[in-house]
C-alpha cells in the first residue's frame, strides 16, 4: 500500500533532456558553397536573375500573370541572397533555429513559387498564336516571334 499523498505514477520527464537545441550542420563562411544547399542557393540566384531579365525584356500581354512571375523572380532572388548571406557571414551560428529544417522549407517554398511562376509564364507563352484584337482586320499576334522565343526561355 502506498502512503497517503503519493502517486503510483513517476514524475513527468524533463522536456529539455529529450529535445536538445538545434545544431547547425550546414557550414558557415565560404564552405557553404561546397554543399548541395549552397549550390542550390547559387543556382536560384543565377536562374532568378535570368528569369528576371528575360521577363522584363518582353512586351507584357497579360500584366497580371507576368506581374506574378516578376514578383516571384525578384522576391526569390532577394531572399536567396539574404539566405546565402546568413551562412556566408556566420549569422547561422548566432541564431537558434533548426537550420536544416529552415533550409528544407526555404527550398521547398521556393520550388513551389517558381513552379507556379513557370506555369503562368508557360500559359502566357502558349497564347502566342492568338491575335491581339479579335475584331480587327489586322492579324497582329500577342507576342512577336522574338518575344515568343524570349518567353520560352523565361519559361524554361
Amino acid at each position: 500500500m502506498l502512503p497517503r499523498g503519493s502517486s503510483s505514477m513517476p514524475p513527468p520527464p524533463n522536456p529539455a533532456a529529450y529535445f536538445p537545441p538545434p545544431r547547425v550542420t550546414l557550414p558557415s563562411g565560404l564552405e557553404i558553397l561546397r554543399t548541395y544547399s549552397g549550390a542550390v542557393i547559387f543556382l536560384e540566384i543565377l536562374f532568378g536573375t535570368i528569369v528576371w531579365i528575360l521577363v522584363a525584356s518582353t512586351r507584357v500581354p497579360l500584366p497580371l500573370l507576368q506581374g506574378w512571375v516578376m514578383f516571384v523572380a525578384v522576391t526569390a532572388w532577394f531572399l536567396s541572397i539574404v539566405f546565402l548571406c546568413v551562412f556566408l557571414f556566420g549569422y547561422a551560428n548566432r541564431i537558434a533555429v533548426n537550420w536544416n529544417q529552415t533550409d528544407f522549407l526555404f527550398h521547398g517554398a521556393t520550388f513551389v513559387f517558381y513552379f507556379g511562376a513557370f506555369l503562368l509564364q508557360a500559359a502566357t507563352t502558349s497564347l502566342h498564336h492568338f491575335p491581339c484584337k479579335f475584331n480587327s482586320t489586322t492579324q497582329e499576334k500577342i507576342l512577336a516571334d522574338h518575344e515568343y522565343n524570349i518567353s520560352i526561355a523565361a519559361s524554361v
